[in-house]
């Protein structure tokens, strides 16, 4: 393998103070017409809802497909209100004439119902309204384990860590009629048993790493396993790419109502860095590679094949990069800034890259990675906090 002369980088990382500031307003509303929508609000309505097979198979087309574009198993209520049995992430509509009668038809007439005999205390189409443009979603855990046949058990995410919460499990007797039945829902159970979880969706406004393989069909098979280009175009320097192979989750990062973890991976580099004058280091603009990567809970401890970009070419003037994981828990974005040491005419001039994470990210790694040590350590799984990556180095 080419061994190249390296120079000494220098790194310093400081983070961004910000104010939090949420706002969970509705464009175009007026303030004072706003409607909050609780989880547990939602998750008693559908509770109350007569659900049948065919409810029930609009949901997991919808978190199937979720899953299958690299996502949670997720429905969110966007998707179920506009485009049934979508999942996130897909771009066509679905009509709603797959199925007889759609979910949201359940949850419309259900809603004008407690709102005719009081038991909803506002205008249901601004209710509606609120749901529709709201964060809410159903989540199935364990959804590709399902018999095809079993009602759900319906809770919601209680938002204060707990494991435990109570849950309204639909009976259907032998006779045709129905009960619901209050229970305790834990993790154990949604293993079992079909569980939705009323929770918040957290990764639908980001592309995941399987949307961006589609976007991009010269890159491996389009949708494949891998991204990695099977085609370089060759050239006399011998570009070298930096890959992250495997990717393992060693423990989950929230409570199970949350759903999965997604973590960002996110590198800053000089890309074929080749400046000769001050002037030129002035038109250098840093590379920073970006892409989240959804880890199921059942996925713990089990290596993920990713097989993902992270440079593309790894410049000779500069020895090493600033790398960092988070794992993804929403707040005011900020950033954390690196700044890099590169060399011009016998001068050392600072370079700052700049990161972006949100305030209330779990920081899983972040750190200076030299060029050396991916050399060294390729192949290997390698301890990152509570994950643990192996990369490798693909010469063109």
């Amino acid at each position: 393998m080419k061994r190249r002369i390296l120079t000494v980088l220098a790194m310093t990382a400081v983070l961004a103070a910000a104010c939090e500031i949420t706002d969970n307003r509705i464009p175009g509303v007026p303030d004072e017409e706003q409607i909050s929508v609780r989880l547990d609000e939602v998750a008693g309505i559908l509770a109350m809802l007569p659900i049948h097979d065919s409810h029930m198979g609009e949901v997991h087309d919808a978190v199937s497909s979720s899953s299958d574009n690299g996502y949670d198993e997720e429905y969110t209520m966007r998707q179920l209100f506009i485009n049934p049995g979508s999942g996130v992430g897909d771009k066509e509509s679905k009509s709603g004439k797959s199925y007889d009668e759609p979910l949201w038809k359940l949850i419309d007439d259900q809603v004008r119902s407690m709102s005719a005999t009081k038991s909803l205390s506002m205008d249901p189409d601004k209710f509606l309204q609120a749901l529709t443009e709201s964060d809410i979603q159903i989540y199935w855990p364990f959804s590709e384990d399902w018999d095809g046949e079993s009602m759900p058990v319906i809770t919601f995410d209680p938002e204060d860590g707990a494991e435990v919460n109570t849950g309204y499990k639909l009976v259907v007797e032998d006779d045709g009629s129905r009960r619901v039945e209050e229970v305790l829902v834990d993790e154990e159970m949604a293993s079992e048993v079909p569980v939705w979880v009323v929770n918040r969706n957290d990764d639908a406004g980001y592309t995941s790493l399987e949307m961006l393989r589609r976007e991009d069909p010269d890159w491996g098979e389009g949708g494949g396993t891998i991204i990695v280009n099977p085609n370089p175009t060759k050239s006399s320097k011998g570009l070298r790419t930096l890959i992250l192979k495997e990717f393992t989750m060693n423990r989950n990062y929230d409570s199970w109502f949350a759903g999965a973890s997604e973590f960002f991976v996110k590198i800053g580099y000089m890309e074929d860095f080749n400046a000769s004058t001050e002037a030129e280091l002035r038109l250098y603009s840093p590379m920073v590679t970006d892409f989240m990567i959804v880890v199921k809970r059942n996925q713990v401890g089990i290596p993920q094949n990713f097989n993902a970009i992270l440079m593309s070419d790894w410049s000779e003037k500069a020895d090493a990069c600033a790398f960092m994981i988070t794992e993804d828990d929403g707040g005011t974005r900020t950033e954390w800034v690196s700044k890099a040491k590169v060399f011009v005419e016998g001068k050392s001039y600072g370079v700052e890259i700049t990161l972006p994470l949100n305030v209330r990210d779990d920081i899983v790694w972040r750190g200076k990675l030299a060029y050396e040590w991916f050399e060294e350590c390729e192949q290997q799984a390698w301890p990152f906090g509570d994950v643990d990556l192996t990369f490798e180095i693909v010469e063109n």
